[in-house]
């Protein structure tokens, strides 16, 4: 809470400290008859301090120094200890305050605070006892300010936790719809991952206590903290197994990986038994696996990272500023880096940093996603020499179209293409260039059409164009320039000047037509254009395709180059 306290700092009352454990026979007159003659430890109130809990807990003896005085005073320790701490003084019966305590008069967010009784200008001791406490002691700094003071500075930590607690439940919800959406369990995943990070936190800093209000975790938030710490790193594990595509960039890691995954959740189970051995047992594994856990995470990512995968360094950026975080606090515990109480703060807010980099990461993972299969579908509906519309996506989209205009009385044209003498053009100079050919009336084609119109390669040399919003007079304008433009490029088909055309038959949609049935006539009409001189455009007519479909069968035993 110090980030908030720095405006306020001249209202702070000055202390001095000193503390020891808890031993048999004490009474609070004795450690304050100690205090005074200089029997116990003395630390600086103002910087982290561990004290000891297990057994009967430690003593702390707080005094004001005499050179000022605050009216109203409280005295807050920061961060929140999770067990419970007593206040005795000479006016008032001993009072227990925790974290988790609903009914106190004077909460703390973050914190735990006490009103310190007045004794007119005597700067009285303060003594506080540390309860015992399965918990792990963090270290704690005091602070003895005024009241308006620590409202304050108690009012900005609540609206920065606030605020980065809502930024990770927030991204932690979209993921989960957007599991759901997509039906990719990548994005669970991390749901599952930042939820358990919250609860961490929220357990941590007292936030799901004051002021959520889950009184019903008083007793079991040890239970609960470190059962979301080892899921945390579960979910984090099956998490990067996927987003950084570990099977691809780093197959060797990912049975370690996923080994995580799974391993942390036994443990929690374990540790849920209630058997004795079972539960010191996990224990006594969870830390050694937490540490392992975090950096095989880190040296996955980092190795997925660097042999290409994107998103890896979504995670890198997110996780590290953590993981780090995570070792100072570790080191804190030890009694290092004592002047440093803006780590617990610190946490919160690249928890929430880490929140959204990830969610970039995941909305990056999709983009990509979506453009690989946009890449695979385009590859699957175009025709691989041409790349227009292949046989079986032309029609496909031709089908809709029909369906989307049926009952528009929007006009639709459907032009049926053929390559003239190009049996004769493969034979005699080859495969190659017939593709070539077929590569430069294609470009032609799809220069002359809209955008909008459907083009497609429909087999060999036949080409089929779908054209929308077209009479049939504008529809016969636009087969006559593909004629001319064909033509034009003066492809060669054998040594007597014989060059490339293009036959068009047109169908107008009537009503009641199909796609069959509308290829089916201007295929007629091409036919018309191919026994009546080839290299032009005709458009259907009943009574000159009944006649041209008489002729068609004696052409296709007689002349089978189209």
């Amino acid at each position: 809470m110090l980030w908030f306290s720095l405006v306020l700092a001249g209202t702070d009352l000055p202390l001095r400290g000193a503390w020891r454990e808890v031993t048999q026979g004490d009474t609070p007159a004795s450690v304050i008859a100690a205090f005074r003659q200089g029997d116990l430890r003395a630390f600086v109130p103002s910087m982290l301090q561990r004290f000891p809990r297990d057994d009967r807990g430690s003593w702390v003896v707080l005094q004001p120094l005499p050179n000022g005085r605050i009216e109203d005073p409280v005295l807050s320790i920061y961060p929140a200890p999770l067990g419970s701490v007593t206040l005795y003084s000479e006016d008032a019966p001993p009072r227990s305050y925790a974290v988790n305590d609903q009914d106190a008069s004077l909460h703390g967010h973050g914190s735990l605070a006490f009103h310190v009784p007045v004794n007119g200008d005597r700067a009285d001791p303060i003594l506080l006892k540390f309860e015992p406490s399965n918990s792990l002691a963090a270290p704690e700094r005091f602070t003895l300010q005024s009241m308006d003071a620590f409202l304050q500075a108690d009012s900005n930590w609540l609206t920065f936790a606030t605020a980065c607690f809502a930024i990770m439940v927030a991204m932690a919800l979209m993921a989960f719809c957007f599991a759901i959406m997509l039906r990719d369990v990548t994005f669970a995943w991390y749901t599952g991952y930042m939820l358990c990070y919250v609860i961490v936190q929220g357990i941590q800093t007292g936030y799901l206590f004051q002021p959520l209000g889950m009184t019903w975790l008083a007793g079991s938030e040890v239970l609960f903290g470190s059962s979301a710490v080892a899921l945390s790193v579960s979910f984090a594990a099956l998490f990067v197994n996927r987003f950084c595509d570990i099977q691809r960039y780093a197959p060797a890691l990912r049975v370690p990986i996923v080994a995580l995954g799974f391993a942390m959740p036994l443990i929690v189970l374990l540790r849920c038994t209630g058997v004795h051995e079972l539960v010191v047992m996990a224990q006594t594994l969870i830390n050694p696996v937490l540490i392992l856990g975090a950096l095989l995470l880190l040296l996955v990512a980092l190795v997925a990272g660097v042999r290409g995968s994107r998103q890896a360094w979504f995670f890198l950026v997110g996780w590290t500023p953590l993981l780090v975080l995570t070792a100072m606090t570790s080191a804190q515990a030890t009694g290092a880096l004592p002047s440093l109480d803006w780590l617990n703060d610190a946490s919160i807010a690249t928890g929430a940093f880490e929140a959204v980099v990830l969610s970039l990461g995941l909305a990056d993972r999709a983009l990509t996603m979506r453009h690989d299969r946009d890449s695979v579908r385009v590859l699957a509906d175009r025709d691989a020499l041409t790349n227009t519309f292949n046989r079986r996506a032309w029609t496909e989209a031709a089908n809709r179209l029909l369906s989307d205009t049926a009952n528009t009385g929007r006009p639709i044209a459907l032009l049926f293409l053929d390559l003239d003498h190009f049996k004769v053009l493969n034979d005699l100079q080859g495969h190659s260039a017939g593709d070539r050919a077929l590569v430069a009336v294609a470009d032609v084609l799809t220069n002359e059409l809209r955008p909008t119109d459907l083009l497609g390669r429909y087999g060999g040399e036949e080409f089929v164009a779908m054209l929308h919003d077209v009479n049939q007079e504008h529809a016969m304008q636009v087969a006559t320039r593909l004629c001319r433009r064909v033509h034009r490029l003066e492809i060669p088909v054998d040594r007597a000047e014989l060059l490339l055309s293009v036959s068009i038959g047109l169908a107008m949609r009537s009503m009641g037509d199909t796609l069959e049935s509308l290829i089916e006539r201007a295929d007629q009409a091409m036919y018309y254009v191919k026994l009546h001189g080839r290299n032009h455009v005709h458009a259907y007519e009943r009574r000159a395709e009944i006649l041209c479909a008489l002729q068609r069968n004696g052409h296709h035993k007689h002349n089978p180059d189209k």
